[in-house]
């Protein structure tokens, strides 16, 4: 697998579904349950972020303050995160987004291959998983489950 073509396919896809949307149609709920385009935005950029300190770890670095609260607060992180960013304009949460997104496609080539495909690298993720496996299921996934909601909202408004 590619991990570097695999985040740049969610990355282009999350561009492709926002694509000309007007801003205020980012803020209408019921997107996803009572998100809005701009809630999901800003709960993928909070997943981006934790993705660019999860490639810093493997890099050598320590402080990882998005990646232990991905961990140490999962069931409440999504909701935490968008409120979060609830103040934020829809610009705002975009920019974080593509920033984050950036950092992660910059890092991720100082990852060598063979350390992206070892089962365990990320213990809290379970054993019998790589990062290629975390990135394709928790980003590229993730990032098309949710540009399918918004597909489908775009389509409402159309009709």
């Amino acid at each position: 697998m590619n991990a570097h073509d695999v985040i740049r396919y969610g990355h282009e896809t999350v561009l492709t579904a926002i694509d000309g949307l007007p801003k205020d149609d980012w803020l209408t709920p019921g997107v996803c349950g009572v998100w809005s385009v701009k809630d999901i935005i800003a709960h993928l950029a909070s997943f981006e972020v934790a993705l660019v300190d999860v490639l810093r770890s493997l890099t050598g670095e320590t402080s990882t303050p998005m990646l232990q609260t991905f961990i140490e607060t999962y069931p409440q992180f999504n909701d935490e995160q968008v409120e979060l960013r609830r103040h934020h304009t829809a610009d705002e949460v975009l920019a974080e987004y593509i920033d984050a997104y950036e950092q992660a496609a910059a890092l991720l080539p100082e990852i060598s291959p063979e350390l992206r495909r070892q089962n365990g690298t990320l213990a809290w993720y379970g054993d019998q998983y790589d990062l290629d496996d975390f990135i394709l299921y928790t980003f590229y996934g993730h990032k098309r489950e949710h540009c399918a909601q918004i597909s489908v909202f775009r389509d409402t408004l159309s009709s």
